[in-house]
């Protein structure tokens, strides 16, 4: 196709990028099927990017539009998701929170191997008490 053609979006120096790894589902341990959703939203990210109206935008995990020296700064390797990015989750992760309570639940763990490594000891030396007294 004429990437220059008339009634599309000069896109001569780019290349569209869509990851869709994350779309679909699968229906064996090799293949992925689209939902007629996932199809349509594929559809319509490249009909935006190409109509001169569309309202294309690169989305962080889903699509970009790189250029041509783009492509050629990543050895023209042609993987979606080097040019797409992660998505940007957005999540209510708060650090201090969990590393205090990561730390609280490790020093917990701790003193319960230690009590359990003293009780392996006691039994261990009872069954040294007892092996002597047979002999």
């Amino acid at each position: 196709m004429n990437k220059a053609n008339g009634k599309y979006r000069n896109r001569t120096d780019e290349v569209l990028f869509i990851d869709a790894r994350n779309m679909g589902h699968l229906i064996n341990r090799r293949t992925l099927e689209f939902s007629d959703e996932d199809i349509q939203k594929i559809a319509d990210t490249y009909h935006n990017w190409r109509n001169p109206e569309g309202d294309y935008e690169d989305v962080k995990g889903f699509c970009n539009s790189a250029s041509i020296e783009r492509v050629r700064e990543l050895d023209c390797v042609l993987t979606p998701g080097r040019y797409v990015g992660l998505p940007v989750e957005e999540d209510d992760f708060d650090f201090n929170e969990r590393f205090t309570r990561l730390k609280a639940e490790f020093e917990e763990q701790l003193k319960e191997e230690a009590g359990l490594n003293s009780l392996i000891l006691e039994n261990l030396s009872k069954i040294k008490m007892e092996e002597k007294n047979e002999i």
